[in-house]
């Protein structure tokens, strides 16, 4: 059944995803065809709902800022908006892509990222960090630049901050610290702009972790650890691109889950038309060479554009992975990079074996959500890109996403819906 809410909307196509939660709806048409982003929903140390994301209503992104709301009800009804962060004085230097890192001191973080208003990109910018003492009501702080670790991949001159993006809230490893992936993006100083890519650059992957994070500490306190332990970080080869013989490489927005045994099990986006993975048996100081995701170890590939495919680990040991369950061309798709391409939402359910080399295989997909190949006003995006977050509590699990980057929303994933899907547990299926 669509939810039921009080808020007003300039479109009743929200519902055509037939969400069970609206957590953001805006009252008027946003002229941004990104107006909402990087929705990330997490349970506060006092039980709420916490809702932090990106949203902006201006052309070229230009009131980007770093919003908040909060739930009481299990995320039937919303406060009003209220700010993080925003643009400073200066054009271009807006604030964006926030995430929660929430300690076990009761301190909530949000880390979010300060566009310099230099560089060949928006995310050419400062990391930051606001934080809360009363439970995710009021926040504090946010002038400090955390510093990100540098490498040869960024631009020379050192006032341009690095392309290092968060793009998930972070898991616990197998320690029990906090840790992230991280997409690390060539300057194009080094690697001219391609026009076959989305954001036309070359692109690697890497990882963050809050090494003091659970003690509470003020953000010029807490110490990051950034990983892997050198400069060689997590390379896709870019198989669509001649220069590829070159060295050229292309995967980013990594997607870690806590394997049984500790190691650690990573899903990355690409533009070859399908996704990959690695696997570190060490919390993410070294890595495995990545291969091509499949369903099972000699099964199918699992197809994907060039599009988010979040994986989040459930309390009860198995995994979800979301992804479009085509290379870009299925559903009247242009190829991996055309844009329109990321729909419909499929789910795949996830469960570890052991003695496999990819530690963790998958259901055959099951449809989750589409938009009918509908855009939205401005730009009539047809999309379903997942910059998303699960929760998960009392057996109740909820995928939290945007709408064609419009309407933020929340859609249960019951255990009826996955109670039809079946994992190899031999070389057979998919």
């Amino acid at each position: 059944m669509p939810a039921v809410t009080s808020q007003q909307c300039f479109s009743d196509d929200w519902r055509r995803t037939d969400p069970d939660l609206a957590v953001y709806l805006p009252a008027e048409p946003p002229y941004y065809g990104e107006a909402v982003d990087h929705f990330f929903v997490d349970h506060t140390p006092g039980g709420d709902l916490l809702a932090i994301f990106s949203r902006c209503t201006q052309p070229h992104g230009a009131d980007y800022s770093v919003v908040y709301a909060r739930s009481k009800d299990g995320g039937v009804s919303w406060s009003p908006l209220a700010l993080i962060d925003g643009p400073a004085e200066k054009p271009g230097q807006v604030s964006a892509f926030g995430f929660p890192v929430i300690s076990r001191s009761g301190r909530i973080y949000c880390f979010y990222y300060r566009s310099a208003g230099l560089g060949d990109s928006l995310i050419n910018a400062r990391l930051r960090c606001k934080y809360s003492d009363d439970d995710g009501y009021t926040w504090k702080g946010g002038g400090l630049n955390i510093p990100i670790r540098r490498s040869r991949y960024d631009h020379p001159d050192t006032d341009v901050p690095p392309h290092a993006l968060v793009w998930q809230k972070p898991i616990r490893e197998s320690k029990g610290r906090l840790i992230v992936g991280v997409t690390r993006g060539t300057s194009t100083y080094y690697r001219p702009r391609l026009d076959a890519t989305v954001g036309g650059r070359e692109f690697r992957c890497e990882f963050v972790r809050f090494d003091n994070i659970d003690e509470g500490p003020d953000p010029e306190d807490v110490r990051l650890t950034w990983l892997q332990d050198d400069e060689s970080i997590i390379e896709v080869p870019a198989e669509y691109e001649p220069a590829a013989s070159a060295g050229y490489t292309f995967c980013y927005e990594p997607a870690v889950a806590l394997l049984p045994d500790g190691r650690l099990f990573t899903v990355l986006r690409t533009g070859n038309g399908n996704i990959w993975y690695t696997v570190s048996e060490d919390d993410g100081h070294t890595w495995r060479k990545p291969e091509v995701l499949r369903y099972r170890d000699g099964g199918a590939p699992v197809l994907n554009p060039d599009s988010p495919a979040p994986i989040y680990g459930l309390e009860d040991g198995r995994y979800l992975l979301f992804l479009q369950n085509h290379d870009g061309y299925g559903y009247g798709g242009k190829g991996p990079f055309d844009l329109d391409s990321r729909r419909p939402q499929f789910l795949a359910l996830g469960e570890y074996r052991p003695e496999a080399c990819q530690p963790v295989w998958f259901s055959e997909p099951l449809l989750f959500c589409d938009t009918q190949n509908v855009g939205v006003f401005p730009e009539y995006r047809k999309w379903l890109s997942m910059y998303a977050s699960l929760t998960e509590r009392n057996g109740r699990r909820i995928f939290w996403y945007t709408d064609r980057k419009i309407f933020g929303l929340g859609r249960y994933v019951t255990d009826d819906m996955l109670a039809g899907l079946t994992v190899p547990t031999t070389g057979s299926g998919p």
